[in-house]
């Protein structure tokens, strides 16, 4: 027999010389099915690729139905508020959902075989990994319901935002403040995270360039520094450039994390935020706010619920338009960017040092301290399993 991913249940019991309950009862696991019946339906099944919808098994049995999300970096907290909104849906809804965090491509390429192989769940959602077309294939071949987020995937239904966009809003906030030396730090090409096809930060760099160029503000090379993700790579990044002869007057940093560690290197430098330098992030997660820290705000949360509930939809047999999901970004302006100071503006130069100028010093921070405000923090039920060494 041709094998095809197509194959229905009445095409296997058609096959082995039975009816379809007999064939619903050894996808089942009954105890009344002759062994001989059994190994047939169970060879033809083989032959014939047939997947058993494991919703409708789900469903008659009256046991839970189940939700795979596969996430980058459990720990970073960008994905935390994506996940906990996706949660949020899917208990709603009365999914269990299990978790598959993902640290390096093989693990990647792991859950995703595994998922594939066998319908396991009733659907996946990917969260900021990008999909091979082979892999994209394979979900269509076994008909697992699949859909992103933060991914751009043909044919899926995908809830993304512009990065390009993002890097132009926070480059034009920080213009509109009378800046022109803007840094940008984000991540390097090589570091480990490009092996999973994460490309927001080359993105936002590209955004960041074209809203320079828009404001015929000539880009400097120096004042892009990239390395590995993390707050404390960003923090020694900073502190580089904090040390030129013409240190920047504002930094633009690829996510929130790495804008921490630029406020960090900052402290230590004796560099006045924002009387000295003025500092936008990307994302907008909860410690943002509670830093004050000016931020391209991202809906976060808001994305994961998104892509739940289009899930949902799917499952329940309705149709989900528009294909590609595109949420807005706004920008979140808080103590951490402020207007040029007009000691450290050249004279008709928004602050560009003549060739052969001294370089400026830099006020000492006599802005108010920064005071922590407390968000709220609401954590959604549900049962979930968080693997690391494979899916169900």
């Amino acid at each position: 027999m041709r094998a095809s991913g197509r194959a229905t249940i009445t095409d296997v019991a058609a096959a082995s010389g039975v009816g379809v309950g007999t064939v619903s009862r050894v996808i089942n696991g009954a105890a009344n099915v002759r062994e001989a019946t059994r190994l047939t339906v169970l060879r033809v099944i083989e032959q014939l690729g047939y997947r058993p919808s494991h919703l409708a098994a789900s469903l008659s049995r009256g046991t839970p139905r189940t939700v795979a999300i596969m996430v980058p970096h459990l720990t970073r907290p960008s994905t935390v508020q994506r996940l906990a909104g996706a949660l949020a849906v899917l208990d709603e809804q009365g999914y269990d959902t299990v978790v598959c965090n993902v640290e390096n491509p093989a693990q990647r390429d792991h859950f995703l075989a595994a998922l594939t192989a066998r319908h396991r769940s009733d659907g996946v959602i990917v969260m900021s990994l990008q999909l091979a077309g082979e892999q994209l294939e394979a979900f269509r071949r076994c008909g697992v319901t699949l859909v992103t987020v933060d991914v751009s995937a043909p044919g899926v239904p995908q809830t993304v935002t512009d990065d390009i966009a993002g890097g132009r809003l926070a480059t034009a906030h920080l213009l509109s403040l009378g800046h022109r030396r803007i840094a940008f730090i984000g991540d390097s090409p090589e570091h480990a995270d490009a092996s999973l096809g994460f490309g927001s930060s080359r993105r936002r760099l590209e955004g960041y360039r074209r809203e320079l160029d828009a404001a015929c503000a000539e880009p400097d090379p120096e004042l892009v520094r990239l390395g590995p993700h993390g707050a404390a790579e960003a923090a020694d990044l900073a502190a580089r450039l904090l040390a030129l002869p013409d240190p920047p007057t504002a930094i633009f940093a690829a996510s929130d994390t790495q804008a921490m560690g630029v406020l960090s290197a900052a402290e230590r430098a004796g560099v006045a935020v924002p009387g000295g330098l003025s500092v936008v992030g990307f994302d907008d997660i909860e410690s943002a706010a509670l830093l004050r820290l000016s931020t391209v705000r991202q809906p976060l949360r808001a994305s994961g619920e998104q892509a739940a509930r289009r899930l949902c939809a799917l499952l329940r047999g309705e149709q989900v338009r528009p294909l590609r999901q595109m949420l807005t970004l706004s920008v979140a302006q808080r103590a951490s960017s402020a207007r040029l100071p007009d000691s450290m503006a050249g004279p008709g130069s928004a602050g560009l040092l003549a060739v052969g100028a001294e370089p400026r010093s830099r006020p000492r921070d006599h802005t108010r301290p920064w005071s922590p405000r407390p968000s709220a923090d609401g954590r959604p039920g549900g049962r979930t399993v968080v693997r690391s060494d494979g899916p169900p």
